[in-house]
């Protein structure tokens, strides 16, 4: 963990708290660089998803269609994605 001095938009600081639910500078500003990096991460993961299928790569209907997921408690036991308990 680094140290560092900044000046700081006082009313933009208060409003990411309010936000994000922290309550120090400290928390406000790590916490803002963690969803800043998560919302980057997923944006261009969805931006590669919809390269794959741009290039056929990847077929959305066939992951869309829920009738090909396995069947709650199924033979290898694993319950389908969603599924309750």
């Amino acid at each position: 963990m680094s140290r560092t001095v900044i000046d700081l938009d006082d009313e933009a600081l208060e409003a990411a708290a309010r936000e994000l639910g922290t309550t120090t500078k400290r928390d406000t500003i790590n916490t803002a660089l963690r969803e800043i990096t998560a919302r980057y991460r997923r944006l261009r993961a969805l931006g590669e998803a919809r390269e794959l299928v741009a290039e056929g790569a990847l077929d959305m209907d066939i992951l869309l269609d829920k009738s090909k997921y396995r069947p709650i408690g199924g033979q290898d036991g694993v319950h389908d994605a969603g599924a309750d308990g």
